[in-house]
């Protein structure tokens, strides 16, 4: 394994351990896992220079911790559901409802970012995984609806998962949940007849993981998988949110310009692009959609976040700080572009 590709998985694994032993024990080793994920690293991405490297190129062993990720995701998933619904630590105390937070945050953080990952990879088997990361968290229709419409409208009014100047979270969730399932929808309808559309997966699939929870815990078990896959979804869109928030392409007379750079928000900080497998480095991956993870880097001209993804993605929740702290740098991009 190379180095680049080490710092990633030492990024990535390192709680997972303390994550599992918590939800089997509770103890300290669970609040090391829940001080990792909530607070170390947005400490060190504050603390810790700033980072503009290329993480280098791409070797034999990256698909495999993109695949160890997703595995992953499936038995943290379900102990987190069969610990806090009551057989294990449960929901109802200070440990139980930080490993919840943590679970949660792994999920919606390292889950999702990995799953973006695989679902852009060339191969079946990757691409298949990544799927059903998002349909158990009954988010499947990401799987069609990023490639096929974000990607493609990114930045305008056809891109549900743009944010508007101006627009609260909230009400982009809303309108970017239910915006996005149509628009992968109608994009899948015209590919695929009722029996082949992968939409039928990502609802019956979605059916199935909740009766895996009903299954090992009762309805408690559902109750808490549906508690931590809306908590994951609220971060994925949360993302979108942050990293396309206020930015419009120019519309010209032939459709709109081409996406560029200025068209995403980038995070350069440290840390926490290590543990989301380079996801706030968000211009280079529009810019080159299938460039592995371990390749993108800041691009030239890129709009930039003044503080870490998952630090403004906190801000966002206050829509006046939000909107003091973002909208003049909209403005100033408006102000700059061609």
């Amino acid at each position: 394994m190379s180095l680049p590709i080490a710092r990633f998985a030492f990024a990535t694994l390192l709680p997972v351990p303390f994550l599992i032993a918590g939800l089997l024990w509770a103890g300290p080793l669970a609040w090391i896992a829940i001080a990792y994920i909530c607070v170390i690293t947005a400490y060190l991405d504050l603390v810790l220079p700033h980072s503009d490297d290329a993480e280098g190129s791409e070797d034999t062993s990256q698909p495999f911790l993109n695949i160890a990720l997703g595995l992953l995701h499936f038995p943290v998933l379900y102990l987190a559901v069969w610990s806090l619904s009551g057989s294990g630590v449960g929901l109802l105390s200070i440990t139980g409802f930080a490993l919840y937070f943590a679970v949660g945050i792994f999920l919606g953080q390292l889950s999702n970012s990995n799953a973006h990952e695989l679902i852009h990879r060339s191969g079946r088997f990757e691409r298949s995984l990544g799927k059903w990361v998002f349909t158990s968290i009954l988010f499947g229709h990401h799987a069609s609806a990023h490639p096929a419409v974000h990607h493609t409208h990114v930045a305008t009014p056809l891109d549900p998962n743009t944010a508007r100047l101006n627009e609260p979270f909230f009400r982009y969730f809303k309108r970017a949940w239910i915006g996005s399932f149509k628009a992968g929808l109608r994009v899948e309808r015209t590919r695929h007849d009722l029996w082949s559309n992968p939409y039928l997966v990502y609802v019956l699939g979605g059916i199935a993981t909740l009766l895996v929870s009903l299954w090992l815990v009762g309805w408690k078990g559902v109750a808490i998988h549906l508690a931590l896959a809306s908590f994951a979804q609220m971060q994925l869109l949360m993302s979108d949110y942050v990293q396309h928030y206020g930015l419009q392409r120019v519309r010209t007379p032939n459709g709109y310009a081409p996406v560029g750079p200025q068209h995403s928000w980038d995070a350069p900080h440290l840390i926490s692009r290590h543990w989301m497998l380079n996801a706030p480095r968000h211009s280079d991956h529009h810019l080159h959609p299938s460039k592995p993870y371990s390749e993108l880097v800041s691009a030239a001209q890129s709009a930039q976040l003044p503080y870490p993804l998952p630090i403004m993605a906190g801000i966002a929740l206050f829509p006046r700080r939000w909107k003091r702290l973002m909208n003049p740098r909209v403005a100033a991009l408006a102000q700059d572009a061609p």
